[in-house]
């Protein structure tokens, strides 16, 4: 579908690292057309916007040579930065748009998204004259003022939201200051969820997992928060933010966007072999982030975490150029919650089940993704000789529910041989 010079075109200029990507126009009928700027795609040295532009990429120059154009969502490469769920609900209500209206939810975001990549809406008469032209003679329009301010009430499953720290203190950032936290408030329909996640986290850590700092912070310490409906629980969970540095945005990308899926296609569209080739074949430290990954991957399965999806995956570019598999994030023991699952998220070994998988099924996974298995074997054993060593002593003190930890005893029990834990009682 065509434009023409009756429509009317929103323009937002998308940048990382100060430098130009290109220009997002989002059309009353609802297309979106992203257009690559020349001199972001003809510079060697470019940033790195998305894996699928990086130099080393075959086809990253007929990609940006065309435009990226879809209707109402945006392309998976920026669907991906925006939130899911009941936060996406919070927002377009009070936006008073369509949940799936990408565009103008970017263009409410754009000053803090995840990683590196800036979205700012245009004057009119700051629009190229040729990105009109391009569409057909388009007329470009002003952006609505956006006026919202959390006055919402919305029934929550687990909010999320950008937070700044200061003195103890959390609040929502505002005025182009950046949030150096994740806050997650407690769950509306599943119980404990920071408890739980804090614990699933510290274990990881103890088996060698590289995680971001983490806390649990009481909820009388989080100011302007939306107007969102809360359990019965005191506390919620942070991460600090590995996507930001003293105030700097440091680029990241998670594999759906990699892969260029979209949220809803996170499940099924891909294999833990398909993440592991990337890792090895792209990633500036290979050896180093496929044995992390390897060793995540086993840790995933020993916490019942069913969840590990391509959004749960992420690469980090901290020298704007080079990917690097990110820390760890989203490390829950899910079965807790869903009950008889025995399932993780992706296929390792051609199969999802918890209960019968084995060392056998990681070296066909690391066959498959091209990987010698001589290099990920003794980070597999380390990792179990680090949770059988320590994961039944700490799980004592650590703070998940009672009833949830003897359910995570019960999971380490079915395991197969390879990787049971024998609780302490």
């Amino acid at each position: 579908m065509s434009a023409n010079a009756n429509d009317e075109v929103k323009v937002l200029r998308l940048s990382i690292h100060g430098e130009l990507i290109g220009y997002l126009a989002g059309f009353s009928h609802g297309r979106n057309v992203l257009s690559i700027a020349d001199s972001f795609k003809n510079n060697p040295e470019r940033p790195t916007f998305s894996l699928i532009t990086h130099p080393r990429f075959s086809n990253a120059e007929k990609l940006m040579s065309e435009p990226w154009a879809r209707n109402q969502r945006l392309h998976p490469v920026l669907s991906n930065l925006l939130p899911e769920g009941s936060l996406r609900e919070l927002i377009a209500q009070g936006l008073k748009v369509h949940v799936d209206n990408e565009f103008h939810i970017l263009s409410y975001l754009g000053e803090d998204l995840p990683g590196a990549i800036e979205a700012t809406p245009m004057e009119p008469e700051d629009v190229p004259h040729y990105l009109l032209n391009t569409h057909g003679n388009a007329k470009a329009v002003k952006f609505d003022t956006h006026a919202q301010e959390n006055k919402f009430s919305l029934a929550g499953v687990q909010m999320k939201f950008s937070m700044k720290e200061t003195d103890g203190r959390y609040n929502l950032t505002k005025g182009g200051v950046l949030g150096d936290w994740i806050i997650k408030t407690p769950s509306t329909k599943h119980r404990f969820v920071p408890l739980n996640e804090y614990t699933a986290m510290s274990l990881a850590e103890l088996a060698g997992v590289n995680i971001p700092e983490i806390k649990l912070v009481e909820l009388d310490k989080l100011g302007d928060l939306p107007q969102i409906n809360l359990p019965d629980e005191k506390q919620a969970f942070a991460i600090k933010r590995f996507d930001r540095n003293d105030n700097q945005r440091i680029h990241m990308e998670d594999f759906a966007q990699i892969l260029v899926k979209y949220p809803h296609e996170k499940y099924n569209s891909a294999s833990y072999e398909n993440i592991g080739a990337i890792i090895y074949n792209f990633s500036g430290d290979a050896m180093a982030d496929i044995q992390q990954f390897a060793r995540r991957l086993l840790v995933n399965i020993l916490l019942a975490n069913g969840d590990a999806h391509l959004k749960n995956w992420s690469f980090l570019y901290p020298d704007k150029v080079t990917p690097r598999l990110s820390p760890a994030y989203d490390i829950v023991t899910t079965n807790v919650y869903i009950e008889n699952e025995t399932k993780y998220a992706l296929n390792l070994g051609k199969t999802k089940e918890w209960y019968t998988v084995t060392t056998e099924h990681f070296q066909a996974w690391a066959e498959k993704s091209g990987i010698p298995w001589r290099v990920i074997k003794p980070h597999l054993v380390d990792t179990m000789t680090r949770a059988r060593d320590s994961w039944p002593k700490a799980l004592i003190n650590l703070p998940m529910n009672e009833a949830h930890k003897e359910e995570l005893k019960a999971h380490w029990s079915k395991l197969h041989d390879d990787f049971k834990i024998k609780a302490t009682n």
